[in-house]
């Protein structure tokens, strides 16, 4: 399955007051496009929620793979921005976990310093985190993990661009690499934007774009989605 952190809800602790939360249902083409990944499940369901407060912000997603038998993998982060002054650097605090039918993946816990910046009216932002990532049970537990996430809304809100990018060091013998890659671009059209709708019909139709490395298998894969996301 592929890690994922959807929208860039961190930085934006800076502009906004209430929980936003959203559903997403996302159908994946990965088992149409290589041999290898056939059982790989069609179906992703994802639930986030964003919550700032005086002294920073939390963040949390579940994703649940599933296919023909049901629920097949889930995975989970939770992170936690702490700033106590006005300088736009964070401190970051992360966990990274979930299993399958068959398995546990390893928790990972990471810690480190977030820099964030938006623009004057908030249509757009990046964040940079630079963390030191400890996995556990693995042979070689301490690592890194460097993060990049996005936004950009545009056309009046018609349309959001937003995704994030991780590198980070984890040694698998049984693929011979070592570091991973991986970045999931997203493309949003607003339904509630268009001139007549129900600014509270929070839909949104698009598309994740799955790019990884060394990660399902040695080298490069990408996977096309199609993607719905209610926002509440």
């Amino acid at each position: 399955m592929f890690k994922r952190r959807l929208l860039l809800l961190p930085l934006l602790a800076l502009s906004l007051t209430v929980t936003s939360q959203n559903l997403q249902l996302l159908y994946d083409f990965g088992h149409l496009m290589y041999a290898d990944l056939k059982e790989r499940p069609q179906l992703t369901a994802t639930f986030e929620m964003f919550h700032p407060d005086p002294w920073g912000s939390t963040y949390f997603f579940v994703d649940m793979d599933i296919n023909g038998q049901g629920i097949k993998s889930g995975y989970t982060e939770l992170a936690r921005e702490l700033t106590f002054w006005k300088f736009p650097v964070s401190i970051h605090l992360e966990y990274n976990g979930g299993l399958d039918n068959t398995m546990s993946f390893m928790n990972a816990y990471l810690g480190g310093a977030t820099y964030s910046y938006n623009n004057q009216d908030y249509t757009g932002g990046v964040s940079f985190s630079a963390m030191y990532k400890y996995i556990q049970n693995h042979a070689q537990p301490n690592s890194f993990q460097l993060t990049l996430v996005w936004y950009y809304h545009f056309y009046h809100n018609m349309f959001t661009f937003s995704g994030y990018a991780d590198f980070w060091r984890e040694p698998r013998e049984w693929l011979g690499t070592e570091y991973i890659f991986l970045s999931d671009p997203q493309f949003w059209f607003n339904i509630n934007a268009l001139k007549g709708v129900n600014p509270k019909a929070n839909l949104s139709i698009g598309t994740e774009l799955k790019f990884s490395c060394n990660f399902l298998q040695k080298g490069f894969i990408f996977i096309p989605t199609a993607a719905l996301k209610w926002t509440f």
